[in-house]
């Protein structure tokens, strides 16, 4: 009996944020971990149906760095990086949107569907979506690779309009009607900024940000986030992460949440849980 009236007390709790989520957007990066395991895959995407069928509008920006890579090796071609993006020459493009825009979009969106709920691909490329400029670094060229300059957010509203999950791949277009790769953290950066939506959520392979002494820090805001940057405590990998959802806020989303994708259900944990199991960053 106490079990039962545990989880009475659990839906009570997550009452409120249902109110209060009902009809607003959540944009959700996914990728690392919780792209690759199975009963992870499987956890993600029954938090992502029961999140439309309770009234949230649900839109997944998904990455597949390590299925292109795979794809390459097996092609024989090496991949390079640079400051940790892919250098992409055209025939690399070509298995980035066979990858991203065909396979793992594919898998996602069926993903979706047999865990009941109705979801519709789509690359960042469909209609003009995602608006890209070649990108260099550091003077250097490094191919096809793109940074994002707009969205037009009218195909995904649709999607989301007629009840679907958009699942996007992180495939812009420039202005030269060419395709360029896109990192998808800065993807759904910029789709939850378009949508305004309420909440950012960057699933990664960590707890979430990390103070000096390895503890996770709850929440954190823009202005404390820049100082960590600064002082080296947030590096490597997390420094894109967290100045992602730094722009996101600072341009009308909610809330952003770094969380660890490596925990089942954390999508419905973050949002639906007073303590949440990431790292909120606010205004």
């Amino acid at each position: 009996m106490q079990a039962l009236i545990d989880k009475a007390k659990v839906l009570i709790e997550a009452l409120p944020y249902m109110r209060r989520y009902l009809d607003k957007t959540i944009v959700v990066k996914y990728g690392g971990a919780a792209q690759k395991d199975e009963a992870l895959r499987a956890s993600f995407a029954a938090d992502v149906v029961l999140l439309k069928h309770i009234g949230v509008r649900p839109v997944i920006v998904h990455g597949g760095g390590p299925q292109i890579g795979a794809t390459l090796e097996r092609l024989g071609k090496s991949s390079v990086f640079v400051d940790g993006l892919r250098v992409t020459d055209d025939e690399t493009m070509d298995v980035v949107e066979m990858v991203l825009g065909g396979k793992v979009n594919h898998e996602i969106v069926e993903l979706i569907q047999q865990a009941g709920g109705r979801a519709i691909g789509l690359t960042g490329s469909d209609g003009g979506m995602i608006r890209t400029k070649r990108r260099t670094k550091d003077g250097r060229d490094i191919g096809r690779v793109g940074e994002v300059v707009g969205v037009d957010p009218i195909a995904i509203k649709a999607v989301a309009d007629a009840g679907f999950v958009p699942v996007i791949a992180p495939i812009g277009v420039g202005d030269d009607g060419r395709t360029y790769n896109v990192n998808a953290d800065e993807a759904a950066g910029a789709i939850a900024q378009a949508l305004r939506a309420e909440k950012l959520i960057l699933l990664t392979d960590v707890p979430g940000v990390l103070d000096r002494d390895g503890q996770l820090v709850a929440e954190l805001g823009r202005e404390r986030a820049r100082v960590l940057v600064a002082e080296g405590v947030i590096k490597g990998g997390m420094i894109p992460k967290v100045e992602c959802c730094a722009t996101a806020v600072q341009s009308g989303v909610g809330r952003a949440h770094v969380i660890d994708g490596r925990v089942e259900h954390a999508v419905l944990l973050e949002i639906f849980t007073d303590g949440g199991v990431g790292t909120l960053i606010t205004r």
